[in-house]
């Protein structure tokens, strides 16, 4: 029986982990922003970061290469002053991943941010709290279920990326080679069988992953429901 190559599973658990963490650092600030904006430029900002979802994959893909290629002002300056190479390496398809899912969190989160009373904020604020300490002890805590869904729903999609990541990493063995491009590249060179056990472990870790994550999160409200009824 023909040994089955796991690097694929692991890079794309690593590279999810990253992307997800990215996503979160990233795009909590500018859920909160967009939330409490209604201005032209938060307008702007909704839909440049509603794009990735509405983009064909290839289109997104393309716009990276572009945008982060060698031969672009950006992935010159990056190679020249920090040796960093986005294009056909891990790190690309990092790039990749958090592109692609950081919209389904800002979305997500965004909408938890909307639904916060203003007069909950108005009041910590009359209380002499700053803007940060709001945002840390008044709105996270109003919103932690959904910010936890939505790094579910974050990770998941980063997982399981596949055009994005192929046009912005390739398939490169032992390199750059992705789980859903590993079943990909397994279906082309014909080797059904390989692509059968590939698609059963991905589906037998996502379920799992996804499973934990549930448990997890269900932990969490049970312990906050018995704090509150402590109190």
């Amino acid at each position: 029986m023909e040994a089955v190559n796991l690097f694929p599973l692991f890079l794309s658990l690593k590279v999810a982990t990253i992307a997800t963490v990215c996503a979160l650092v990233v795009g909590l600030p500018i859920s909160y922003y967009l939330s409490r904006s209604n201005d032209k430029i938060s307008d702007i900002l909704d839909s440049l970061f509603t794009l990735p979802i509405v983009l064909p994959p290839t289109v997104l893909g393309y716009y990276l290469l572009v945008l982060l290629g060698r031969s672009s002002p950006i992935g010159r300056w990056l190679e020249e002053a920090f040796g960093i190479l986005i294009v056909f390496t891990p790190t690309g398809a990092v790039v990749a991943a958090f592109v692609v899912a950081l919209p389904f969190f800002v979305k997500t989160a965004r909408a938890a941010f909307a639904s916060i009373d203003e007069q909950l904020l108005n009041a910590a604020r009359v209380l002499g709290r700053s803007e940060w300490d709001i945002f840390f002890t008044v709105v996270i805590p109003l919103s932690w279920r959904s910010i936890a869904s939505a790094t579910t729903l974050v990770f998941a999609r980063a997982l399981g990326d596949f055009g994005t990541t192929l046009m912005v990493a390739g398939s490169i063995p032992n390199e750059t080679m992705t789980m859903p491009i590993a079943i990909y590249d397994a279906l082309l060179a014909g080797d059904k069988k390989m692509a059968n056990i590939l698609v059963l472990i991905m589906t037998v870790v996502s379920i799992a992953l996804l499973y934990t994550m549930k448990r997890l999160e269900k932990r969490m409200i049970r312990g906050e429901n018995d704090a509150v009824r402590r109190h």
